[in-house]
């Protein structure tokens, strides 16, 4: 994946300083993924790796899932890489609209994969699994292009669902 690490830090996506995450967890560095997303090269490429990722590992999948917002360019992304279509999941519901929490096509008993940016504590990934599942949805394996390695990993295994960061924090910060 040293292509990969490469890219995003030639994109800007690590950042050093003084930065509170989503989590609310204080971090020396950032990883600016929208740096990366809203690049079509390295957009590509991690679509590329998640694709070949999915080929690996022989997850078959009927659906792929973004959560709003910062994995939606993955997930549309990844759909045009293999053909799956994909669904997007809000962290609140809107009081305006449909007022749907997961917008796209999704029928029950579909096995869905999961696409995240960056995975700190998975808290909004566990919520949006959640949401996911409520509605019918199997889902059993996450990709990140980030692991953070600040407990995410364990906190999708506590819920069964396997993590597949294409990047571990360590890595980019070598």
């Amino acid at each position: 994946m040293s292509v990969l690490v490469d890219a995003l830090k030639d994109c800007g996506a690590l950042q050093f300083g003084d930065f509170t995450l989503a989590s609310g967890a204080k971090s020396k560095y950032y990883i600016d993924i929208k740096k990366a997303s809203t690049n079509p090269k390295v957009l590509k490429l991690i679509a590329e790796s998640m694709a070949e990722q999915l080929r690996t590992t022989d997850i078959k999948v009927d659906r792929i899932a973004g959560i709003v917002l910062g994995s939606i360019p993955l997930a549309t992304a990844l759909s045009l890489e293999t053909g799956i279509p994909y669904v997007m999941v809000r962290k609140e519901k809107k009081d305006h609209g449909t007022g749907k929490m997961i917008e796209g096509v999704l029928n029950p008993g579909e096995k869905v994969l999961v696409v995240e940016d960056v995975i700190t504590s998975a808290g909004s990934s566990v919520t949006s699994i959640g949401i996911l599942r409520d509605a019918g949805a199997v889902v059993e394996d996450i990709f990140s292009v980030i692991d953070r390695e600040a407990g995410g990993a364990e906190a999708l295994k506590e819920i069964g669902v396997r993590f597949l960061p294409l990047v571990r924090a360590s890595e980019l910060l070598e």
